[in-house]
Formats: structure tokens, C-alpha cells, sequence
């Protein structure tokens, strides 16, 4: 299969020396580590609000109602998704529940780099707060452009969202600081640790929330983005092509990967690609990621092979262009994410088909989800049995207890009927 070759484990030693550095000295750490990493001068890494409300103000009209409406077809799929709770009597008096409770406190991570993403802030925050999360903290790396603060449009997105607490930090330590916490120091208020953090970002990202899980929960160790399409003869190259570009955009390192039965395909989309890589903005990070080992074509015999390769493959995002488009997708068992026929582009998802983009790279996909309202919460068992429905499994209770020889776990059933 095509792969990235880079790992998390390059970066590990000096991620967790900046995350070392983060919990030792707090504020002074962020304060060198945004001078070192982000060329910004900076004490007060908290962004005023009056800087949120100023952004939404002087944003362009066209991108706030794009990024209103994507705002509300997330909510209306992110409410759909809340888990109902379970009561189930189990016999007379023996009951056994399952409630969803939120977490108390989430930070969110933003990247920032190559491209700008307010659609990662939506992404992460309307799950969030969907769950039913009270407290809610982002961070996005700081901008020497915009003087230390994040990107205006990342600010303009958090102030619709209503999110009051944003944070000019990037990479590890701003993980760092969401899991472990700052204690206040002059004019720097408390930033209160979280119970789980979010986001996408870069290797240092992804190896920093490697190393805070168990502190915190995570979402996902997310790499670069990939895209596969599985394509037939029949399918459009130009939008094949155009799709594959799409994903290679994001990063140099970036995936895009055709699985085809049809070698004249492949050799239309080979056109197709010179002709519009040529073409688009960013044609020398395209042609970089196309050209990489984590992209290519795979030829196979038959369709059937070609859904295997992609259960095997586990995309990020999975393009179905075949003839039967909704009959192939319905048999694959592992992908972040299934775009069906050529109106369902990885683009719409990314920003306004009310699914997640936040989703499992790398081939996790195999047996991890995508972001979702579940992330943000925890289900907690209660068990309510009176006396005479213990009475009833008593015995084999403590059966169970001698067989395992945790003869104490019988005793303390035995104790409640003993007079």
C-alpha cells in the first residue's frame, strides 16, 4: 500500500522536552517556546475578546454565511448523533443503566501552517457542544501578521461558535498546557487543564497527544491527510483528478491514492492531472505529495478486488465513482469517512455536507472513529439490585469468586443474608 514513511516517532524526544518545559515553568516556557517555534513576542498568550469580536466584525459577509450554514448542517447531524441512555430490569428488583455523561472540560486544537481552518474549529467545537461540554478552550498557533494573535478568520469562527476562551499557542505546547494545565503568573490567568483534547495538527501535534494520553483522553493521533478513490472505467478522469488534487493541497506530505480495475482510466487521470496540477495555486506542494511514496495508483482485476484494497487501505476520506456507487460503499468496512458518486466530493465534507472532518489516518480507520458527540463524552454503568434480587444470584456469585480464589468477593454477598 502507498504509506508515508515519517512517523511519530521521529519527533518524540523533543516533544516531550517541550512538554517537560510547559508543566516546569508555565507561562515562561510559552512565552520562549512561541519566540522560538512561531516568531512572535508574547506574555498574554489568552486572546482578548474584545480581538474575537473585532475579527467577526471585519469578516468578509460571503465567507460568515459559509461559515454559518456549515455551522448549522454540523449541529443538526451532531444532534442527531447524542446517545440515548439505557434502564433495563434485568428480573423483579435487579435493574442495570447506562447513562452519557459529557466530560467537564475540552481544549481544542486549530493548526495553523500551510492553510487556514475555520472549518476545523466547527468541526471540533459543534460535537462538543452538542454533548452538552460547559467548558470549552482553543488554541491556535500565533501569527507574526496579525500581530502574535491567531488568524483573524480561526478568531471569526470561535466568536460564532461563542467560544470566549481562545488561546495564541501552537504545536506540543499548546497540548502540553491543555493537559497538564498553567498556573497563573502576573497578568496570565489560570489556563485550568482539560479532560480531553482534540484536533488536527502536525507530526509534533500528533506525537504530543501520543504522549499526554492517560492524562487526557484524545481523539486520535492524526497524520497528514489522504484521499483514495475507487474508480471504474466509467468514471469522470477530470473529476477523479481533480479530487485527488484536492487532498495532495493540504500538505506535501499528503496522500492521494486510485484504486482502479480500468488501466485506460488511470491513464486519463494521469492526463487529467498534468494538465490541472499545471494549473492550480499551490502546483509545487501537489506535485510534491502526488510524487511522494503515500500516493499512487493501485491496479486491480475487478471491482471486487478493488473494495478489498480499500478495506485494507482504511482511508482518511474514500471516494466511490463507480457504476452501483451506493451497492460498493455499502460493503466497505473500514474508512474515516465514504464520499458516494461524483456529487459527494471529500471538499463538501471538509466544510458543508454536516459530517466531521476530524477523522482516522494512517490506516487507523481499521478500528478508530471519526470525531463525533460520543468523543466528548462517557458512559457510566449503575446497577440497582434489592435484597432479593441479589439473593437470587448470590450462589453464583460466589461460585464464581472461589473459582477465580477471590473468596472475599463471595463474602461480601454471603455477609448481607448472614444473620
Amino acid at each position: 500500500m502507498p504509506r508515508a514513511e515519517t512517523t511519530t516517532d521521529v519527533a518524540s524526544d523533543a516533544v516531550a522536552a517541550i512538554i517537560a518545559d510547559v508543566r516546569s515553568r508555565g507561562y515562561n516556557a510559552l512565552s520562549e517556546l512561541a519566540a522560538r517555534f512561531d516568531r512572535v513576542e508574547q506574555h498574554r498568550p489568552l486572546v482578548p475578546r474584545a480581538a474575537l469580536k473585532e475579527a467577526l466584525q471585519q469578516l468578509d459577509p460571503q465567507v460568515r454565511a459559509a461559515l454559518e450554514e456549515s455551522i448549522r448542517r454540523a449541529r443538526l447531524f451532531a444532534d442527531a448523533q447524542r446517545p440515548r441512555n439505557t434502564d433495563l430490569q434485568i428480573g423483579p428488583g435487579a435493574n442495570v443503566a447506562q447513562k452519557w455523561i459529557p466530560v467537564r472540560r475540552v481544549g481544542l486544537y486549530v493548526p495553523g501552517g500551510l492553510a487556514v481552518y475555520p472549518s476545523s474549529v466547527i468541526m471540533n467545537v459543534v460535537p462538543a457542544q452538542a454533548a452538552g461540554v460547559s467548558s470549552l478552550a482553543l488554541a491556535s498557533p500565533p501569527q507574526p501578521a496579525f500581530g502574535g494573535l491567531p488568524h483573524p478568520t480561526i478568531l471569526a469562527a470561535a466568536e460564532l461558535l461563542g467560544i470566549e476562551e481562545v488561546y495564541a499557542m501552537g504545536g506540543a505546547q499548546a497540548i502540553a498546557a491543555f493537559a497538564y494545565g498553567v498556573p497563573a503568573a502576573g497578568d496570565n490567568p489560570e489556563l485550568e487543564p482539560v479532560d480531553v483534547v482534540t484536533g488536527p495538527g502536525n507530526v509534533y501535534v500528533a506525537t504530543a497527544k501520543r504522549l499526554v494520553k492517560g492524562v487526557v483522553g484524545i481523539d486520535a493521533e492524526a497524520g497528514p491527510t489522504e484521499i483514495a478513490i475507487l474508480a471504474d472505467a466509467g468514471a469522470d478522469a477530470r473529476l477523479v483528478a481533480a479530487d485527488l488534487i484536492s487532498q495532495a493541497e493540504h500538505d506535501p506530505n499528503a496522500a492521494s491514492v486510485l484504486v482502479t480495475d480500468s488501466a485506460e482510466l488511470e491513464q486519463r487521470v494521469r492526463e487529467e492531472l498534468d494538465r490541472q496540477v499545471a494549473a492550480t495555486r499551490h502546483r509545487e506542494r501537489v506535485a510534491t505529495a502526488l510524487s511522494g511514496p503515500q500516493s499512487g495508483t493501485i491496479l486491480v482485476d475487478n471491482l471486487e478486488q478493488g473494495i478489498e484494497v480499500c478495506n485494507a487501505y482504511g482511508a482518511e476520506h474514500l471516494e466511490i465513482q463507480t457504476a452501483n456507487a451506493e451497492e460498493a460503499a455499502a460493503r466497505i468496512t473500514s474508512a474515516g469517512a465514504v464520499f458516494v458518486g461524483s456529487y459527494s466530493p471529500v471538499s463538501l465534507g471538509d466544510y458543508c455536507s454536516g459530517s466531521n472532518h476530524v477523522l482516522p489516518t494512517a490506516g487507523t480507520a481499521a478500528f478508530s472513529s471519526g470525531l463525533n458527540v460520543t468523543t466528548f463524552m462517557r458512559a457510566i454503568q449503575v446497577i440497582n439490585y434489592d435484597r432479593a434480587a441479589l439473593a437470587e444470584v448470590s450462589g453464583h456469585v460466589v461460585a464464581l469468586s472461589r473459582a477465580e480464589d477471590l473468596p472475599a468477593h463471595g463474602d461480601a454477598v454471603s455477609v448481607r443474608f448472614s444473620s
